[in-house]
């Protein structure tokens, strides 16, 4: 913990496309040290596919060249980063380097390597989680969470970090592989691993916050679960609308049949490729909202039964509704959520920095220009550097748990408490 110059944080992004591995870290470390002028106690680094043979060199080159007793990052199939004129920038088919600096006086900074061997049963106490980490509860940590995508064991990960540390937030990314790639590379305090999860846990006069955007809009009506198995629904309901009148139970495949008529020619031809079940994560609230849903695959369907498989456990008594994704929906999802954000905090403390983990499915692929999600990001919290990468499954929460999620950016905002 570094002893506060004044008492106020500092963050810092830097963006490098020079295809020389060297010249790229020469341009982040000086542009990002000369900006934050402070002792930085935390660096993150994200470099992209371009650089997949010289992975191995990175971590001597930063360790000669960046004195930050913390740091963590991987390889992305793309990175985001800030331009010299304080502009975000997400770099997805070329050779960059992004680097973040954060000075944070009053927190506490303590990464972490955890390998897949060494991951406790799902039925194990809270206690053998604590001591795979190093941090106690009781610290009120946050996490950073990056990890290799051929490891076994990340939802098990996710479900024994929430059990140890409940309302800790917890975000982060999968690094993305190439075809050249057979494992991720993590960098955790200048080592390199290409197995497990690299992360960093946050303690002290610090606040994390959360936006997770899975690009989706609901259709139909919600239906509550009567009957289901493992993850296959047999047996729905429909919730009663304003007037409280419902049509009963039904199998899935007829409640889909039925809103499929209802359903403009548009989204009848989305619906053939980009249909999804969003399920509900709190009990409590009547009227559901974006951002209460986990969105989740629909992986297939049995017409003797009427039944539908998706990719996640369903239990009676859970709300559902269909979803359908497509640019269109993923950009009316975040901007709704970055509304939300900006209106229920006018009054906390000030923003000082943010991470971007978004899905190698988004980005210009599917919005058909550059920089889409990170530009919007800015326009709502604006003068926030911002940094992240293009990743292989995003790590965000959901209504209190923490999930692997796919096609979706979640955003890290760090800020001092209000």
């Amino acid at each position: 913990m570094t002893e506060p110059l004044n008492n106020r944080m500092k963050w810092v992004s830097a963006l490098s496309t020079r295809p020389s591995l060297e010249a790229a870290v020469q341009e982040v470390v000086a542009q990002a040290q000369s900006t934050l002028n402070a002792p930085a106690d935390l660096a993150l680094v994200f470099i992209s596919a371009a650089f997949a043979s010289e992975y191995s060199r990175l971590m001597p080159l930063l360790k000669e060249a960046l004195p930050v007793p913390t740091l963590i990052g991987c390889n992305g199939g793309g990175v985001v980063g800030m331009t010299s004129r304080g502009i975000p920038q997400e770099v997805e088919a070329e050779a960059a380097i992004s680097l973040s600096l954060a000075y944070l006086p009053g927190v506490k900074v303590h990464a972490f390597h955890i390998s897949p061997e060494a991951l406790p049963d799902l039925d194990a106490p809270p206690n053998r989680w604590v001591e795979l980490v190093g941090v106690s509860p009781q610290e009120n940590p946050n996490f950073i969470l990056l990890a290799d995508p051929m490891s076994s064991g990340i939802n098990d990960l996710l479900q024994g970090l929430d059990f140890a540390y409940p309302g800790a937030v917890k975000v982060g990314g999968l690094a993305s592989l190439t075809s050249m790639e057979s494992h991720g590379s993590l960098f955790c305090n200048y080592k390199i691993y290409r197995e497990g999860v690299v992360g960093v846990a946050l303690t002290g006069n610090m606040v994390l916050e959360t936006i997770v955007a899975q690009g989706c809009r609901p259709i139909g009506h919600p239906y509550r679960v009567v009957e289901g198995e493992r993850n296959v629904m047999l047996k729905l309901e429909e919730q009663p609308d304003s007037e409280g009148t419902g049509t009963g139970e039904k199998t899935p495949l007829e409640a889909l049949q039925e809103l499929f008529q209802t359903l403009s020619e548009e989204d009848r031809e989305l619906a053939q490729n980009s249909l999804f079940v969003g399920i509900a994560q709190t009990e409590f609230k009547q009227r559901l909202e974006p951002g209460d849903f986990l969105i989740r695959n629909l992986l297939g369907v049995d017409p003797r039964v009427g039944a539908i498989a998706i990719g996640d456990r369903v239990r009676p008594g859970q709300r559902i509704q269909f979803h359908l994704r497509d640019a269109h929906a993923s950009a009316e999802d975040l901007k709704t959520l970055l509304e939300r954000y900006q209106q229920q905090h006018v009054d906390a403390g000030a923003a000082v920095g943010a991470l971007m983990f978004s899905c190698v499915g988004r980005g210009e692929g599917l919005y058909g220009e550059p920089n889409f999600d990170s530009h919007l990001f800015q326009q709502y919290l604006k003068n926030i550097p911002l940094s992240g990468f293009f990743c292989g499954g995003e790590i965000g929460p959901v209504g209190g748990s923490t999930f692997l999620h796919g096609y979706t950016s979640v955003f890290g905002i760090c800020r001092e408490p209000g």
